[in-house]
Order: structure tokens, then C-alpha cells, then sequence
């Protein structure tokens, strides 16, 4: 019985030594946990937009497009292709000035990447494809130089989407955009350089869609989409083209000769286009000058109604 009780004894001096060993809260433990829950995690900075060429995301209506269009070394596919690319891009700058009276210009370097040919080619399409090598560098002098490329296609017997599938990979960077020729779109049995081609609506509202789906995806700023046009007759239902986020729409009058043949081609050209589309106006250095003498001025062509918003040199 005495043993028992001595055990017991033990037992309780015991467990009250535990207790009392335990850490007792304090003013100082109530500080650190104070401490941790102020201390928040840091605020991820965003990761930038991709922007322009000279920052922003929206083309128009801050800038006008202005430009040249050419192939390396084909002195006939216009200007941009004559001598070393970098003096042209100097020249490019000094002629699209003029055009600076009430935006800021927004070079273009507007390159063939789709070339018509005059034969079917192995696979039967008409259309020879530019080396990729020659994209990567003129977008590396277009990058030097502030401006926006413009991947022009000639597609043959080829279609307008499967050829910008083809550039996909080009067409996810910021500053890239297209040129659509439907002039050498040609239908079943045409052979180019025989006949004009021609596009529809349903086919340009198609790229459009496709390109809109491209600036989405990526956050991309405004893509520009332009399609040349030298007549009337060659776009079909052209009410079709809708708007699209993020594509900017311009439809660029080609015509060739005197001042007055280029206006008149443009009133009848720009008449009708549909809503959300912009107009352009194309100036020829040989063509229009072996016509009539003259190439016309910067001041003749921003009194032209509607005003363009891309000005290209061939």
C-alpha cells in the first residue's frame, strides 16, 4: 500500500514537471505571428503585350501605312527589291514623310513571298513559294528600320488560306501581316499572265477570320490584311468581308497610268466597299510616269476622297 502510494506520488510530480516545461505563449510569439500573416506574397509583374513597331497596338486611325513592295534582286516586282535593302529603307523613310501631315507613318516593307509563274510547277499550282531565309531577313531590316512586313501572295492555282498556313509560323509575330493579290487567283482552266483572277467575299472574309483567330490566341496588336485590287469586277459579293478583332482591313487601288485614270479607277474601286474596310492607293515610279510624265505628288493623293491609309510604292 505504501509502495503504491509512492508511485503514485512520482506519477504526479512528474506530469507537473511536464507541464510546466511546455512553452507558455507570449507577447513575443504574438509579435511573430502578427509578423507572418502582414508579410504578402510579392505581386507578379505582367509580362508586357507584344506591341508595334514603335509601341501601341492599334493601327488605325493613330498611323497612316506607308511603303514599298519588292522581291530581292527583280527589279520589275518594284522597288523594294532594287540595290541594297537598307539604302531602300532610308528611302522608304524619306519619301513617306510627305505622308506624316496628320499621323504618325507606319513604315511597311510589303515583300512577294508568293511569287505567279507562268507554268504549273510540280504540284499543278502556278505559284512558286519565296525561301524562308529571305522572310527571316527582311523582317530582321523591317525590325532595324521600325516597320511592319507584309507577306504578299500571288497564289496561282493555289488558295489564299493554305498559303498563309504555310507562313503561320510568321504570321504570330506582332508585326506581320499580309498582302492578298486576287488578280493572280486563278480560277479552274486560267492560266496567269493569260487572264485576270479573281477572289470573293466569302474567301477574303475567310483569311480574315483566320488571322483574327491568330491575334487572339497570341494577344497579338492589330494585323493588317491588305488586298490589291486593280478592277472592280474581280472581287464577287464582296459585301461578305466582315470585321474581324484585331484585322485591320484595306483594300489598295492598283491602277496604272495619268493622274486622272488613277483617280477615276479609285472613285469606282473604293464606291461601295463595305463597312470596316479602309482604302489604299498604290503609286507606280515607272508605270505611271511612262504614261503620263508624272508621278503623283503626296499632296495630289491625300486630296483624294476617302484619304488613304496605306500608301504603297512599286
Amino acid at each position: 500500500m505504501v509502495r503504491r502510494l509512492a508511485v503514485l506520488i512520482g506519477v504526479l510530480v512528474l506530469v507537473a514537471g511536464c507541464a510546466s516545461s511546455q512553452p507558455q505563449p507570449s507577447g513575443s510569439g504574438e509579435t511573430a505571428v502578427t509578423s507572418q500573416s502582414a508579410t504578402s506574397t510579392p505581386t507578379p509583374t505582367p509580362t508586357p503585350k507584344p506591341q508595334l513597331p514603335g509601341g501601341g497596338r492599334q493601327l488605325l486611325p493613330a498611323h497612316r501605312l506607308c511603303g514599298y513592295v519588292g522581291y530581292p534582286g527583280a527589279l520589275g516586282q518594284g522597288r523594294l527589291g532594287i540595290g541594297e535593302i537598307d539604302e531602300r529603307m532610308t528611302e522608304l523613310h524619306e519619301t513617306c514623310a510627305a505622308y506624316a501631315t496628320d499621323r504618325t507613318i507606319m513604315p511597311v516593307m510589303e515583300l512577294i513571298a508568293v511569287t505567279v509563274q507562268p507554268f504549273p510547277g510540280p504540284d499543278g499550282m502556278w505559284r512558286e513559294r519565296i525561301d524562308p531565309a529571305v522572310i527571316d531577313e527582311w523582317l530582321a531590316v523591317a525590325r532595324e528600320h521600325g516597320a511592319i512586313l507584309l507577306l504578299d501572295i500571288q497564289p496561282g492555282q493555289s488558295r489564299f488560306l493554305d498559303e498563309l498556313r504555310v507562313l503561320e509560323r510568321y504570321l504570330v509575330q506582332p508585326d506581320v501581316g499580309v498582302a492578298l493579290d486576287p488578280e493572280w487567283a486563278m480560277g479552274p482552266g486560267q492560266v496567269p499572265m493569260q487572264s485576270f483572277g479573281s477572289t470573293s467575299g466569302e474567301e477574303l472574309d475567310e483569311v480574315a477570320g483566320y488571322l483574327s483567330d491568330l491575334v487572339v490566341a497570341n494577344d497579338l496588336p492589330d494585323k493588317a490584311m491588305v488586298y490589291h485590287i486593280l478592277h472592280p469586277t474581280i472581287i464577287s459579293n464582296e459585301a461578305a468581308l466582315q470585321p474581324h478583332p484585331g484585322v485591320v482591313l484595306i483594300k489598295s487601288v492598283d491602277g496604272i497610268g495619268a493622274p486622272p485614270d488613277k483617280i477615276s479607277t479609285y472613285e469606282q474601286v473604293s464606291a461601295g466597299v463595305p463597312p470596316g474596310v479602309q482604302m489604299g492607293f498604290k503609286l507606280f515610279y515607272e508605270e505611271d510616269v511612262e504614261a503620263s510624265g508624272v508621278l503623283m505628288s503626296p499632296e495630289a493623293v491625300l486630296a483624294l476622297v476617302p484619304v488613304p491609309d496605306y500608301v504603297l510604292y512599286e
